[in-house]
């Protein structure tokens, strides 16, 4: 039989082939997986509301013998299981969904509906892939335990909330993860692509996700009638400069070969045609990888508006508000060298060499970054999991249709090959760091 491409690499990503690493049998773990994922997709909850998902994830891992403790940094859940002397190796998977009406299609899709915060009725989701990285999470704690004897130490399962709105890592960390639980030696996750086939894995060293921050600014004016402007300070047009100002810190004030955004995606300001307004409120959201750029994006904001103010003829009392919300602020994420090297070559050595892919730093954020950046100064490593249906891959590349990104309504992973992935490239990762 002659095998194509695409059969070839399924084939790879099937549940049936072994893996050269462990001696995986996931077409016997396989369906109560599948099970377990198709539950999570269809009971999404919000972030700091994953109270039964966080218990489903509790059960499972007592169920298999770990000191499990919940509501850690919301709902959060860890699981302890020490397997004699060794190592500390922690694998992380987050758990919340997003508020997102599903448009997949699919049979299974999620129709959950809540009142949100804001009173607001909108549909819950699992659009970037969390109920992927918990089944995955699963299935790897269930294979670790299953092969016991090939590694010795601790194996530290931590599911963390609110990773959508960037306050689930400093919960738990915050509430002593390293000092009332285990403190780590080696940290892993993986994420789901939106742009990477499934059964292939990609990752890449050093930074490969962004720092993030939202930034709110408040123009002030003086405002007036439309038909007297001269008589006014119009916070409008100061909110016009401002916008088009901002843009020069990344052209002209940061290095060309130092990554950052500086977007406006709001800008509300007036109420009537003939009004001039006293305010206009700006949101901006920050993005880099090196921290010395985020504090000089932040400085330059905040130069840079209130010189517009002042040129503007107002004094100082009313020069523009900036408030960084650090609450939601997160680090970029930086995969140790030495660390990830060894997590790809086990990876490698599991699904095949040629399923391993070499990727490129992203704009987005994950709050994984901030276990990497504690005083302990953890190593950490995150890979991508392809999610992507081949067929639906190689149509992409043909045609040149976009595929629908994380966080669309139309994002439906490839299921059945890419949890079997994580758990192999999971599970192989972790023993290869336990035995390293």
């Amino acid at each position: 039989m002659k095998l194509t491409y695409l059969s070839a690499i399924l084939l790879l990503a099937s549940p049936l082939v072994q893996a050269n690493g462990l001696d995986l049998n996931l077409s016997k773990a396989m369906p109560a997986i599948e099970k377990f994922y198709l539950d999570l997709h269809q009971s999404p909850e919000l972030s700091y509301h994953e109270q039964k998902t966080g218990k489903k994830i509790a059960d499972r891992l007592t169920q298999l013998g770990f000191k499990v403790t919940s509501n850690v940094g919301g709902f959060g859940v860890v699981g302890i299981y020490k397997n004699g002397e060794g190592p500390t190796i922690m694998i992380r998977t987050d758990t919340d969904g997003l508020p997102i009406i599903e448009q997949t299609g699919k049979s299974y899709a999620s129709k959950v509906k809540v009142i949100d915060e804001h009173g607001a009725k909108v549909g819950v989701m699992h659009g970037c892939g969390h109920d992927i990285h918990m089944s995955s999470f699963i299935g790897t704690a269930e294979q670790l335990i299953a092969h016991k004897k090939q590694w010795q130490g601790t194996l530290m399962m931590v599911a963390q909330p609110a990773e959508e709105v960037g306050g689930g890592a400093k919960a738990m960390l915050s509430e002593g993860l390293f000092s009332k639980y285990a403190k780590p030696d080696h940290i892993i996750a993986l994420h789901v692509s939106a742009s990477v086939p499934a059964g292939k894995v990609s990752m890449k060293n050093e930074y490969t996700m962004a720092s993030v921050d939202s930034v709110d600014i408040t123009i002030k004016g003086k405002g007036g009638h439309g038909a007297y402007p001269h008589t006014t300070i119009d916070p409008v047009v100061i909110a016009a400069r401002t916008v088009l100002a901002l843009q020069t810190i990344t052209s002209r004030e940061l290095s060309p070969l130092e990554p950052s955004v500086i977007t406006v995606g709001s800008i509300h300001g007036g109420s009537k045609h003939n009004v001039i307004s006293d305010e206009v409120k700006l949101q901006l959201t920050l993005r880099s990888y090196n921290p010395d750029v985020r504090s000089a994006q932040i400085a330059a904001i905040k130069r840079i508006t209130a010189g517009i103010a002042q040129s503007a003829g107002l004094n100082e009392s009313n020069y523009p508000v900036i408030y960084v919300h650090e609450d939601e602020s997160i680090p970029s994420t930086y995969n140790n060298p030495a660390q990830t090297d060894i997590v790809r070559n086990s990876i490698a050595s599991a699904i095949g060499d040629t399923n391993v892919l070499e990727t490129q730093a992203v704009m987005a954020g994950e709050d994984f970054g901030l276990y990497g950046r504690t005083d302990e100064n953890i190593p950490i490593t995150l890979f991508w999991l392809g999610g992507v249906n081949q067929a639906q891959y190689a149509d992409s590349i043909k045609t040149g249709e976009v595929l629908p990104s994380l966080h669309s309504s139309k994002f439906a992973p490839d299921y059945k090959v890419a949890i079997p992935t994580g758990i192999k490239a999971m599970s192989n990762a972790a023993v290869a760091l336990f035995n390293k």
